[in-house]
């Protein structure tokens, strides 16, 4: 009997052709998408949660699976989302950190609670279109997570939480492909999703507007509070540092009679802290919570390549594991805009060694390392 998979499908090209390669090789494939989104939505539902979690995905996701001869479901998991991701997006952004909600959906939806499902239907594993890849290491035994093949689409930085037990539950079918090439695996198929332009934005936040969305959701979240000098000398007002994010300069409406960048978010404040442009440039950063996945923590520092951003190339650094779950990671060359709440993801080659969230409570000397 063949193994069964059960592939997460979100209505886009990637996950369609994660499941159409599965079929291929063999595989007894069950499509599901996640439904996380209110079935009643006064207006137009898409405006609110974008075009990954609307209707339109579910009726193209259901049309590739009958392409496919897959059996296809909804699951209703808006309860699980609004407390994992919705949740936990406006109480960071509350407290002065920039989250990551695709990491938390990643760890606690798809390879948490989706994982728990599929393996309650007799599945061996759960498979999404991620750009990334999975082995087993013969030496040691442990899953490994591995940088896709095509560079520019790798999304391994959204992965970093995964502990062993969910990648040996994960696959990503499409991790060893271009984009090109899943494009034209999909028109070869004759599948409705093979130009389906990418989305970019967060799947429940509409037009990319996040300060609308977290308005709308709890005005609370902002807060009037002063902006600070690095000295504690007030410059001005504003009006809820979920408003702003590291690096920023323009719209502060400060008159200064120089440049001025927000370097810190002090959400215990509500302070917005500005600086010059050097104040940006940091060195060292801690990471709450770290994982490790290529190795158990390790002893002694250990070399890697390391990135604060998606769209960073990984730069020299050092890791060090701390007690309690943590890791301190100094770079060779201070790295510009380090911000709370985001991933710091470190490597070697194409080896994921771990990565961590970004700490902001440590307020760090700019561009030293302690």
């Amino acid at each position: 009997m063949a193994e069964r998979i059960v592939v997460g499908m979100s209505g886009g090209v990637d996950s369609s052709v994660a499941a159409a390669l599965l079929v291929e090789q063999g595989y007894d494939v069950v499509g599901v998408t996640m439904r996380v989104w209110p079935w009643r939505e006064p207006g137009e539902p898409e405006r609110r949660f974008g075009v990954c979690c609307g209707t339109q995905a579910v009726d193209d996701a259901r049309r590739v699976a009958r392409r496919l001869g897959i059996p296809y479901y909804v699951l209703d998991m808006e309860a699980e989302f609004e407390r994992a991701v919705v949740g936990r997006f406006v109480d960071e952004y509350r407290a002065g950190r920039t989250p990551v909600p695709c990491v938390a959906c990643n760890s606690d939806l798809k390879f948490g609670s989706l994982l728990a499902r599929a393996r309650a239907w007799d599945a061996v594993a759960v498979a999404t279109g991620h750009y990334a890849r999975v082995a087993r290491d013969a030496t040691t035994g442990r899953w490994l997570l591995l940088r896709a093949v095509d560079a520019r689409k790798d999304q391994t930085d959204f992965l970093w939480p995964l502990d062993q037990a969910q990648l040996a539950g994960a696959r990503f079918p499409v991790g060893a492909l271009t984009k090109a090439e899943v494009r034209a695996h999909a028109r070869r198929l004759g599948l409705v999703t093979a130009d389906k332009p990418e989305s970019q934005e967060i799947c429940f936040v509409p037009d990319d507007d996040y300060r609308g969305f977290l308005r709308r959701r709890d005005a609370a979240v902002f807060r009037p509070g002063p902006i600070v000098d690095r000295e504690g000398r007030e410059l001005g007002r504003h009006e809820g540092v979920a408003g702003y994010t590291i690096g920023q300069r323009r719209g502060l409406g400060l008159a200064a009679g120089r440049a001025l960048y927000v370097v810190d978010l002090d959400g215990a404040r509500d302070a917005v802290v500005v600086g010059e442009v050097e104040a940006l440039a940091r060195a060292r950063l801690l990471a709450r919570p770290a994982n490790f996945i290529a190795c158990a923590p390790p002893a002694e520092p250990l070399r890697v390549e390391a990135k604060i951003r998606h769209t960073q190339t990984p730069a020299p650094a050092t890791v060090r594991a701390l007690e309690a779950g943590g890791a301190e990671i100094v770079f060779d060359e201070p790295q510009r805009a380090v911000a709370p709440g985001q991933s710091v993801v470190f490597y070697r080659g194409a080896v994921v060694i771990g990565g961590g969230v970004i700490a902001g409570p440590e307020r760090l000397t700019p561009g030293v390392v302690a």
